[in-house]
């Protein structure tokens, strides 16, 4: 009986989900743009990523602080529905009296009173609780709050407990869509990026690169630590135009008009250069006919196996691929410092 139920209710969704040519379909509203380019619609979800101090929640905080007042802040121009205004701030990591700042300054730079509560702003402190615990409390939240526009989840990585599971980081990635979908609102999260490397942490961090409609790069100057640097690395809609802010002396971020922003030569392999089944196809035909290479003896046969795939690479290519093959774990090294292929990576 029970299985005939979940066949009926299969179909019913089967049948909700076709899509008609003849149908109409709403594009979906714009709540955040910069330079003009939208960086954040309803029904969708995009991130923030960046090296341990680069200002992330800065930067977020200039977000929220741009919805909150549905104005600019930054280079960030809100404009939320007249019944989408209210915005959930969700903090995974931080004590309360820490949050309690950060929720300050974001009333500060939207220019409210200090002394009384902001009526569209929610600040959750979940800390305390396990990753499924704090999956419940916020889905709670967002399907019973009436008006919600936007979500911040200020540490995403701790929605699971394992960052490198695909299972796990499948899952909040599917709620996230799931949420935004069925409440039409928008969901902004926030993930550090690998320290050997530009991308972002774990299994969790390739599925946020794959499906987010928005990623920001938050990175700091290499030679000016109070400035930091803000770039769309994967955006949907047209690119805009890098933009840098600092701290100023009342510990507000400020922007820094007259930066610039010289290209360079990256220190990592760009994950966007290739797609997941390209490097497969790469690294079948590396490992194909030795199961196990030293150091020097890989960096030979990686040459060669992307030479089959049109990738001629240097030396110093190569070595920005092999840091990058191993972060993702598409080739791991064992207790004699021998290198091997794994097929069961998750790209």
């Amino acid at each position: 009986m029970a299985e005939e139920v979940k066949k009926q209710e299969i179909a019913i969704l089967w049948q909700a989900s076709r899509l008609t040519l003849t149908g109409e379909y709403v594009t979906a509203p714009e709540i955040i743009r910069v330079h003009g380019s939208p960086i954040a619609t309803l029904g969708n979800f995009s991130a923030s990523i960046g090296k341990a101090k680069s200002k992330k929640t800065f930067n977020v905080s200039a977000i929220v602080a741009a919805a909150l007042k549905n104005g600019t802040v930054l280079q960030y121009d809100a404009e939320l529905p007249e019944n989408k205004r209210k915005i959930f701030y969700v903090d995974t990591e931080q004590s309360p009296y820490h949050c309690q700042k950060v929720m300050r300054r974001i009333v500060r730079m939207a220019g409210l009173p200090l002394d009384e509560e902001p009526k569209n702003l929610q600040f959750l402190t979940l800390r305390r609780h396990t990753p499924d615990i704090r999956i419940s409390i916020v889905e709670e939240a967002i399907y019973n709050t009436k008006g919600l526009g936007l979500v911040i989840i200020d540490g995403i990585r701790d929605m699971v407990y394992d960052i490198n599971s695909p299972s796990e980081s499948t899952k909040i990635i599917s709620k996230l869509m799931q949420w935004t979908d069925e409440l039409q609102i928008h969901i902004h999260t926030i993930l550090h990026q690998n320290k050997a490397d530009d991308n972002a942490r774990g299994h969790i961090g390739t599925e946020l690169n794959n499906k987010a409609e928005t990623v920001l790069e938050v990175a700091k100057d290499k030679l000016d630590n109070n400035i930091s640097t803000v770039q769309a690395v994967h955006i949907r809609a047209m690119d805009f135009q890098p933009f840098a802010f600092r701290i100023n002396d009342d510990a507000l971020p400020e922007l820094v008009g007259d930066y610039s922003f010289n290209k360079k030569e990256s220190h990592y392999y760009d994950y966007s250069e290739l797609k997941g089944e390209q490097h497969r196809e790469a690294l079948e035909a590396t490992f194909s006919e030795v199961e196990l290479y030293g150091y020097s003896d890989l960096m030979d046969a990686l040459k060669r196996g992307y030479a089959t795939i049109g990738c001629v690479y240097g030396e110093n290519k190569l070595g920005k691929l092999k840091v990058f093959l191993e972060n993702k774990r598409m080739i791991v090294k064992d207790a004699a410092k021998k290198y091997k292929f794994n097929p069961n990576y998750h790209y």
